[in-house]
């Protein structure tokens, strides 16, 4: 008698880590999230000699120092232009990826960090901070691509059981890249008067890498298959993803999703503000990614530096545990991926932000009481470490894997649009705000970041369904219910879109007829 597996379905079988899929996942994010990360690091440790070729480039030019204030003002354009950079890139995600691909639009999106990286190592030579300025916008547009398409890419690529894992490993480079960033910018290696340029100039590598090896892998099949109507090539990229031959169901569901929102049409970012098939779904990832950055996370590292200080760490020994720090977020994200497809998304997310919201409470006792209580500073430190697990393993990587999960192939690019036009706008805020807050409240600012981490719990407890382990179509399904809608296109904003809402090729017919039999 023959053993089950041997007559095992197709459907039933769970996808595996196949070489072409981990090697795509390694240069995808190696070469585009890892720059994410490592330009948000970068300009911290050589703060203090950049400030200097500022000064010095000024004076030579017109014979006089920078004020404090015109020093100030060009600090805060080289820091605060690479999320609004982030924001741009965010609002070129729909038309590229439409137009030439997920592969393509990350091969195009190399230029933005390239080019960049030349200029920038290059500026002292140069004797120009204006460039660096500029370019800090320009890599904030590849930050902004890359952030959005790489989640996209890899999501549509990855087998349903998978595809949290596989979804949360963009969010690992970006770590893996701050952590490369600190190490680099330790004083005796880059972050020195003379290292600073090659620092910044390193951001190039990974994406010439990227651009060199990338093209040996497939374009997203569901893209080649739904929008560019390319079915045999659709299947060959999944046969090489998935490791065997037999992938016609896998095109059949792709076709049965295609069907189902054949009515939505290729939803623009207008359009799916206003389409209420997809409302909660939009509000999600909108609270979601809201959360993740106005949640105080980039504020924590930022006065790092001041909590360690004030616990008795020496000045030259700072930046040693800030890599520290760097190094607990990179191995909580690796928990992550080893976790978010067995606990859940929805669980992960609850965890982490109940978890940020507790540091923020008990570290703004600790701050107020760090002079009065000698341990207080001992508790500060303890604080900002459970603060970044917390980050690490939910609301850091879970809302990229959530926006991807809960939009089908024609309003995707438009959420990852909205999603991430929200995601840098908040990072920016929160940059261009902190200080005053910090300046105004004290140690009191983090009370505003446990709020919003308290709000963002509740609105995942009661709105957020799990999602780990169902296709796209069964998401969407949940999803109907949710915004009082069944299923189906009979609706008034099915019909609005689509006169003709019922209508689907006889060669698309013939496919999913011929896969039942």
């Amino acid at each position: 008698m023959a053993e089950e597996g041997e007559h095992e379905k197709p459907a039933e079988r769970k996808g595996r880590l196949t070489t072409t899929l981990v090697l795509v996942t390694l240069v995808s994010t190696i070469g585009s999230s890892f720059q994410y990360g490592y330009n948000v690091a970068s300009i911290n440790s050589p703060t203090t000699f950049m400030k200097t070729f500022y000064n010095e480039t000024y004076t030579e030019r017109y014979g006089a120092s920078l004020s404090v204030s015109l020093e100030t003002v060009l600090w805060s354009l080289t820091v605060s232009l690479y999320p609004l950079g982030g924001f741009f890139g965010s609002l070129l995600v729909g038309p590229l990826v439409t137009k030439i691909g997920r592969k393509g639009t990350l091969l195009l999106n190399n230029i933005f960090s390239i080019v960049p990286a030349i200029l920038m190592g290059t500026s002292v030579l140069a004797k120009s901070f204006e460039v660096i300025i500029v370019c800090r916008l320009v890599i904030g547009i590849c930050a902004g691509l890359s952030s959005n398409v790489v989640p996209m890419y890899l999501g549509e690529m990855s087998p349903k059981n998978l595809r949290g894992a596989i979804g949360v490993m963009p969010q690992l480079l970006i770590t893996v890249g701050i952590l490369m960033a600190q190490i680099f910018g330790i004083r005796f290696i880059l972050g020195n008067t003379t290292g600073w340029p090659i620092l910044l100039a390193l951001t190039g590598i990974p994406a010439v890498l990227e651009l060199i090896f990338l093209p040996f892998f497939p374009e997203s099949p569901r893209y080649t298959l739904l929008q560019k109507g390319k079915e045999e090539k659709a299947k060959k990229a999944l046969q090489r993803l998935r490791g065997w031959e037999d992938v016609d169901n896998e095109i059949k569901e792709m076709y049965q999703e295609d069907q189902s929102e054949k009515a939505e049409g290729r939803l623009s970012v207008r359009n799916l503000c206003s389409f209420r098939p997809l409302r909660w779904q939009l509000i999600a990832i909108i609270v979601m990614n809201m959360g993740q950055q106005l949640s105080g996370i980039n504020a924590v590292y930022y006065y790092a530096d001041t909590i360690y200080r004030t616990a008795g760490v020496p000045d030259e020994t700072v930046q040693y545990v800030t890599v520290a720090t760097g190094a607990v977020n990179v191995v909580m994200t690796v928990v992550a991926i080893f976790i978010v497809d067995s606990w859940g998304r929805r669980l992960l997310l609850l965890l982490g932000f109940g978890t940020c919201c507790a540091a923020c409470v008990v570290l703004t006792i600790a701050l107020v009481y760090q002079t009065t209580v000698h341990w207080m500073p001992y508790l500060s430190i303890a604080c900002v470490i459970v603060y970044v697990i917390g980050h690490a393993i939910g609301p850091s990587p879970i809302p990229y894997v959530i926006t991807t999960e809960m939009f089908r192939q024609a309003s995707r690019p438009a959420a990852f649009m909205v999603a991430g036009s929200v995601h840098w706008l908040s990072n920016f805020i929160v940059g261009l705000i902190f200080e005053f807050l910090r300046n105004g409240l004290g140690p009191y600012c983090f009370v505003l970041f446990a709020a919003i981490c308290l709000a963002t719990f509740f609105f995942i407890y009661f709105f957020v369904p799990e999602t780990k382990g169902k296709t796209f179509l069964e998401i969407s399904e949940l999803m109907a219910k949710r915004n009082g809608l069944e299923e189906r296109t009979d609706s008034k904003e099915f019909q609005d879109l689509n006169p003709c809402p019922n209508e689907i090729s006889q060669e698309k017919k013939d496919i999913v007829n011929s896969t039942q039999l």
